[in-house]
Order: C-alpha cells, then sequence, then structure tokens
C-alpha cells in the first residue's frame, strides 16, 4: 500500500549511518500532522478487527506509532528497549547483527496468554530486530502476534521477511 503523502514527505538521507547506506527517516513523517494522521489511520484499518490488547513498540520510532494507534484501538502500550532501560525485571532475547549482537527486553509482566500482540517498527529491512521482538514476545504464549512496519525495503536485496514464523502475519504501509 504505497501512499504519496507519505512517499513526498520520507526524507532519505544517502550514507548514514554508514557509505551506501540511504537512512529513510520517518520523522519527517511525524513532524507532519498529515502523514501522522494517515499513518494512524491506515493501521487502524488494519488492525480494528484483530482483537489487539497490546502495542509491542520497538526501541525508539516505534513507540509513536504505537502509542498513537494504541488509544485508537483501545490497547495497551509495551516498550521494547535496549537492556538497563527498564526499570523493572525483564525478560531478553539476543539476536547477531552485522557487526556484532544486541540485545531487546520487555518486562516480565508486560503480556499475558490472553493478549493478541501487534509489534511494531518504524522499518523493515533485514528484520532482525523485529525478529527477535517477535521471538521475546512468544516466550509469553500470547494468543496471536503479528507485526507492522510503516516502510519496507523490498527492493534492496535485504529480505528482511524472510525467517519470520509463518504464523507472523507482517504488513507494511510503505513499499520501496
Amino acid at each position: 500500500m504505497n501512499n504519496k503523502l507519505l512517499l513526498d514527505n520520507l526524507r532519505c538521507i544517502p550514507d548514514w549511518p554508514k557509505k551506501g547506506v540511504n537512512f529513510r527517516d520517518v520523522t519527517t513523517l511525524f513532524k507532519n500532522n498529515d502523514c501522522l494522521q494517515e499513518i494512524c489511520d491506515e493501521m487502524y484499518e488494519l488492525y480494528k478487527d484483530k482483537g489487539i490488547t497490546k502495542i509491542v513498540g520497538i526501541e525508539s520510532r516505534g513507540f509513536v506509532m504505537s502509542s498513537a494507534l494504541a488509544l485508537r484501538l483501545g490497547a495497551g502500550v509495551v516498550l521494547c528497549r535496549k537492556p538497563g532501560k527498564l526499570p523493572c525485571d525483564t525478560v531478553q532475547e539476543s539476536y547477531a547483527k552485522e557487526y556484532g549482537k544486541d540485545t531487546i527486553e520487555i518486562h516480565k509482566d508486560a503480556i499475558g496468554e490472553d493478549d493478541v500482540i501487534l509489534l511494531h517498527d518504524d522499518l523493515l529491512a533485514t528484520g532482525g530486530t523485529m525478529k527477535a521482538a517477535c521471538n521475546l514476545v512468544k516466550k509469553f504464549h500470547p494468543k496471536k502476534v503479528y507485526a507492522n512496519f510503516i516502510i519496507e525495503l523490498v527492493n534492496e536485496g535485504l529480505n528482511g521477511r524472510e525467517g519470520f514464523d509463518e504464523d507472523i502475519e507482517i504488513t507494511s504501509l510503505i513499499k520501496i
């Protein structure tokens, strides 16, 4: 679902954070009320009938839309953060990155078995962080898990959708 308004307002920064990478900066979408409303409306239409009880926002750009959408859906928000950022007992998941290892965590009491979870992040590239987030959330045995992105990079050979469990329904608003 490509949206001209969103594409026209998306900033691309060449060679950041390293040479050869075209960074897609969603902050230009967040600062524009029309874009913010469009993202929220489109996400609401995708998930209004899915029974979502909690939205897990991935640090940090994932926090923005997870909070806005949760209000519309009547759901709670769970923060998925890097280690040491959450104040209570956590559950962790580590994963390999291009140049090392990373870890994400959420509070131990954040999700229950009756929850229907929507994981949200701004961008799907290689999928490493979201795959780890899916594995982390599945440790809680929720009823269902969905994954959503504002942007999905499909023409850069990154194969971000590969490796997700087949039971994870993945959606994105913009495919580039």
